[in-house]
Order: structure tokens, then C-alpha cells, then sequence
């Protein structure tokens, strides 16, 4: 009995530590120490030890992911170890302000094949052509943005 008994605590803690500890190792060696205990139970005990040990293991079990997912996160030491600032901003500033550069003429600096980079004014933009290949020193017009790039056309000579 003694021997099933610490089977089921050690799975149980390897289980309560699966919260703090990354990966599933602790999680799976405690289930499986608690299958050994069942097993242990049904044969020092039969079937009626074994339920009884089985219902005991899903009992215990539920109870301490119940304790771990739904009162620990709410406790006072969770909101001591965890942190609840978000970040508020962005990993690049705003390519451009779509008011301020949709239908501006642009030059093509590289060759776009159908991207490359073009000069707006004074500022250089990572640019897509919907004309498919341009080359380098045409003249274009952007018309419209994307993430990460401007998008443009080109112009016809009138």
C-alpha cells in the first residue's frame, strides 16, 4: 500500500511542478508513475483496488489542473511572478502616410523585376510595380501602400 501511495504523491508533485518547469517531461513522468501505482493496486489488490486507485489517480489529477489552471492564475503569487504590462507600439515606424504619397510621381533607382527600390522626393521606398519590370531611372507613380513597401505604376507619356 505504502509503495502505491508514494507513487501517486510523486505523480501528483511532478505534476503540481509541470506548472513552473517548461515542457512536458515532469507532467509525463507523473502520469506515468501514477499508471505504475494503478498497476500496482490491481495487482496487490485486484480489480476492485485498481477502480479504486484508477478513480482516485483521475480524481487527483483533475483536481490539481483545476488548481493549477483555474485557482492558481487568480492567486496573490501568481500576480506577484507574472506580468501584466502589455507593450503598446510597433517594431518600425509607418512607411508613409497614404494621403501624402498615393499619386506622387516616383523614380525608379533599381530595376524592379517587379521589386526593387524607388526615390519619392527626397526618401527612398522599397517599391512593387504592378507594370512588372521596370528599369532603372523610369519614371513611375505610386498608387497605393502595402506593409512594408509602396506600390507603383507606370506612367504613360502624354
Amino acid at each position: 500500500m505504502s509503495l502505491i501511495i508514494i507513487l501517486f504523491a510523486v505523480g501528483i508533485v511532478l505534476l503540481a511542478f509541470e506548472v513552473v518547469m517548461p515542457g512536458a517531461i515532469l507532467g509525463v513522468i507523473g502520469g506515468i508513475l501514477m499508471a505504475i501505482g494503478c498497476a500496482a493496486a490491481f495487482v496487490s489488490y485486484g480489480a476492485g483496488g485498481g477502480a479504486i486507485a484508477i478513480i482516485s489517480a483521475i480524481v487527483l489529477v483533475t483536481l490539481t489542473i483545476c488548481i493549477e489552471l483555474v485557482w492558481l492564475p487568480k492567486s496573490k503569487i501568481a500576480k506577484r511572478v507574472t506580468m501584466n504590462a502589455t507593450v503598446e507600439g510597433v517594431s518600425q515606424p509607418p512607411l508613409a502616410e497614404s494621403s501624402d504619397i498615393i499619386g506622387r510621381d516616383a523614380v525608379a533607382e533599381t530595376t524592379l523585376a517587379p521589386s526593387g527600390y524607388v526615390r519619392v522626393g527626397p526618401q527612398r521606398f522599397e517599391a512593387f510595380s504592378e507594370s512588372g519590370f521596370v528599369s532603372a531611372g523610369e519614371k513611375l507613380r505610386v498608387v497605393g501602400l502595402d506593409n512594408f513597401r509602396v506600390i507603383v505604376t507606370k506612367t504613360t507619356n502624354t
